[in-house]
């Protein structure tokens, strides 16, 4: 069964970026609603103040002006206040109508704009992705291009060294290890590329894990060798049948089991465990190296993760690429650690 992803499967990445915009949008939305809301306060309470302040002067002028009037006539400036009080009012019930008038208006015209905007704005948007797309459809043609040539150049240099393998052995025994590496890194470059298009592909198919386990153990005993590092497996269970990518998990382990060497003194011992759990089946890798500090356990697994900003054993992309295949698995992968004492990388499979 291959569970390979559709081509206009969207990306992770663009996914995440639909969700950051709508976010945005709704946080942007209500920040608006709330500055008119703000700005119509604002408006409102200028309003009264300015018309509490002009009632206060008036009242004040009205008081000082019966002190100085007689009793008759207070009675017809009574009168006539009461009129020009009706008249205040209904002016003021205009002003607050025109008003309310023209904040419908200035509502309404916003209402109409802000779809405007929007879709001038997902035009923009719509743009730049097809560009986007372009560029990066681009990029995967030249990657596999690039990729295609390089594997051809190095298949002549392995059939070189096995040529001059009966002279040479040893020259030989380096040139098809670091075309081996090479080959990897060239490997990793397309699996990146792929996971960043969404399109890891992963073809599941019964197989047994203990086996695998076994068999990327062999791809690097000679390289443990050479260290004196000692392999070790616990495996209580055998078979241990799983529905996995044969190919995937061996990308995985030799990931793993690789940087357990590199990072282990000369000496120094790797275990691997597997076993059945809860819902699956996890897998260990455990070694007797440097160890990794507590802060970094969380960040081995991003691209391009490097132990210290001088160390160059490698371009740090496996720990990534293993996170993505664990994951398209359904699965998780993590790191615990103490400095000094190794580090212990583990996997769970559903």
């Amino acid at each position: 069964m291959v569970d390979a992803d559709d081509d206009d499967k969207p990306s992770p990445e663009r996914t995440q970026t639909d969700a950051s915009l709508r976010v945005e949008r709704d946080n942007a939305d209500a920040a608006m609603r709330a500055k008119q809301a703000d700005a119509r306060a604002d408006a409102d309470q200028v309003i009264k103040l300015a018309r509490d302040t002009a009632d206060a002067v008036l009242d004040a002028a009205r008081e000082k002006a019966d002190i100085r009037l007689g009793e008759t006539a207070k009675h017809a400036v009574i009168a006539e206040r009461v009129i020009e009080d009706a008249v205040l009012h209904d002016e003021r019930a205009s002003a607050d109508a025109e008003l309310q008038r023209e904040r419908a208006e200035s509502i309404d015209t916003l209402a109409r704009l802000l779809p405007m905007e929007r879709e001038k704005t997902d035009r923009y948007l719509l743009t730049e992705r097809i560009r986007s797309d372009k560029d990066v459809s681009h990029r995967d043609d030249f990657l596999g291009i690039v990729s295609h040539d390089l594997r051809n150049l190095l298949s002549g240099i392995v059939l070189t060294a096995y040529m001059i393998e009966p002279v040479e052995p040893q020259a030989a025994a380096k040139i098809h290890r670091y075309a081996a590496r090479m080959n990897r890194l060239i490997g990793d470059l397309v699996d990146v590329a792929s996971i960043d298009s969404g399109k890891l592909s992963i073809t599941r198919a019964e197989i047994d894990m203990a086996a695998v386990i076994d068999e990327a153990i062999d791809m690097f005993q000679g390289l443990a060798n050479t260290k004196t590092i000692t392999i070790e497996t616990r495996i209580p269970e055998r078979p241990l049948p799983a529905n996995l990518d044969h190919d995937r998990m061996i990308q995985v382990l030799a990931n793993l089991i690789t940087n357990a060497v590199k990072f282990t003194p000369d000496g120094g011992a790797i275990v691997l465990q597997a076993d059945r759990v809860a819902g699956g089946i996890q897998v260990s890798v455990q070694d007797t190296g440097m160890g990794i500090a507590g802060d970094k356990l969380e960040t081995v697994f991003e691209r391009f993760w490097q132990v210290g900003k001088n160390d160059r054993r490698g371009v740090g992309l496996g720990l990534y690429i293993s996170r993505c295949i664990v994951e398209a698995h359904g699965g998780k992968i993590w790191a615990e650690s103490t400095p000094g004492a190794g580090s212990t990388f583990s996997f769970t499979l559903g």
